[in-house]
């Protein structure tokens, strides 16, 4: 009788973990296709998300900081001009337009929901490798991340996971595939830092009106550039 339980077990939690990764490389493929590239005129390149879709991208601002001309490549190959609508550099967001429409989005969370042991994925270019995925879980949310929220005055996610360089301005979803962040930087060997996507949202509504702003050409000021180790 054991033997057959332990059997009925084993298949239960085989067919569990088959299911779990059907879902996971589902969410993968659907998120895949809203993020693309963003380059500069010197070759440096991070990622975007597409936040809207007739052309606005977020990103970080750190990742369009040389200036210039931008151009974003999308997960379909094809290639665009890009424009800045806005820019905190405080907050190392940045709005981005590109001549494009009914392009994929991801669905934006909402992250006051977050917490601490949560299940996370993130995607960008690191090294120039086309959409990788990393996955950890969230170790702290808002204002616990004491040193840092009190060195900048701001709510973010801390994730154990490794972001690299090209992971900036990439997504960090949740199993669902909803956006809860936008990879920023390193604070250590294996603990990333993402904007909240709550802050995106704020960042959209003051530098451009709305959360969900059809494209313009109208760009915002920017304000001064932080000090911190991006990625």
């Amino acid at each position: 009788m054991r033997s057959r339980a332990n059997q009925q077990g084993s298949k239960t939690m085989s067919t569990l973990l088959q299911q779990l990764n059907d879902d996971l490389s589902g969410v993968v493929s659907r998120v895949r296709r809203s993020v693309v590239q963003v380059s500069d005129q010197r070759g440096g390149a991070g990622a975007g998300t597409i936040w809207h879709p007739d052309g606005l991208i977020v990103t970080n601002a750190h990742v369009i900081a040389a200036g210039g001309p931008l151009r974003v490549t999308l997960s379909d190959g094809r290639v665009f001009s890009a424009k800045v609508l806005a820019r905190d550099v405080n907050r190392d967001l940045a709005a981005l337009a590109i001549e494009a429409s009914d392009l994929p989005v991801i669905e934006p969370g909402d992250s006051r929901r977050v917490h601490a042991g949560q299940w996370v994925l993130a995607v960008g270019h690191p090294w120039g490798v086309r959409e990788a995925v990393t996955g950890g879980i969230v170790i702290g949310a808002g204002r616990d991340l004491i040193e840092l929220a009190s060195a900048t005055g701001r709510d973010w996610l801390a994730v154990a996971l490794h972001l690299r360089p090209g992971h900036s301005g990439g997504p960090l979803v949740d199993v669902h595939g909803r956006l809860i962040g936008v990879n920023t930087l390193m604070t250590g060997p294996d603990v990333g830092v993402a904007v909240p996507v709550n802050a995106v949202k704020q960042f959209l509504r003051q530098g451009l009106g709305s959360e969900h702003p059809a494209p313009s050409p109208e760009a915002s000021a920017t304000s001064p550039e932080p000090a911190t180790d991006f990625v």
